[in-house]
């Protein structure tokens, strides 16, 4: 019987942080993509805590495992982002007139990472002989009290949703979280809980599974 290769790439979001084991957005939607596709899929979840587009770039580019683990993959999800803008957001910390401009800065920096990401992917798939799908997921906002974040989480969002295609696609999940990150959130307020989980793996669900049936 045929079986797909998922591999999940990204960041604690990818890992589940914040939810009771199996309850992450990877295996829960790695169970709807079997239901869909009617065939068992092999799951390698290479989720890193606190990973940032700098450090996913830099892995893509260099270390084997996870080169080997995206040119096998069938289906990729990819969850990045969110540690860029938390860790602007904290440099900036007790100084607010420094936070536009870190938080550009920072903006400039994954708009550049992200890039390079998307080349160094389809360089990694070129060739293969089996169609694929990559799937990304949008960010929410962990500060929606902070205007400026809300406004770089939309930004980010923008430009990451123009790289749609018949290969990717990106799921928008900025307004399901905002004003409900209360029953969405893990009481760190800054991660999704189970509840928030299935509502990105319903997205990444909806998005459909495009060549692979």
């Amino acid at each position: 019987m045929m079986s797909y290769q998922y591999t999940a790439i990204g960041d604690s979001l990818t890992t589940g942080f914040g939810a009771l084991p199996g309850n992450g957005f990877v295996p829960v939607y790695r169970r709807m993509a079997e239901a869909r596709l009617r065939t068992p899929i092999r799951l390698t979840n290479l989720g890193v805590n606190g990973l940032t587009t700098d450090g996913l770039e830099q892995r893509l580019k260099a270390d084997y495992n996870f080169r080997l683990a995206v040119s096998d993959a069938d289906l990729i999800t990819i969850s990045i982002g969110g540690n860029d803008l938390i860790k602007a957001a904290k440099a900036a910390g007790t100084r607010p007139g420094d936070l536009s401009p870190l938080l550009q800065k920072a903006l400039r920096n994954c708009k550049r990472n992200i890039s390079d990401i998307m080349s160094t992917l389809s360089q990694l798939k070129a060739g293969m002989p089996r169609p694929y799908i990559i799937r990304m997921v949008g960010l929410y906002n962990p500060y929606p009290q902070i205007d400026e974040a809300t406004d770089w989480v939309r930004q980010f969002n923008r430009y990451t949703a123009g790289y749609s295609s018949r290969v990717f696609g990106f799921a928008s999940i900025y307004n399901e979280f905002a004003g409900n990150e209360r029953g969405l959130l893990f009481i760190d307020h800054i991660h999704p809980n189970g509840k928030g989980y299935r509502v990105i793996a319903d997205k990444l669900d909806g998005l459909g599974y495009g060549r692979l049936g």
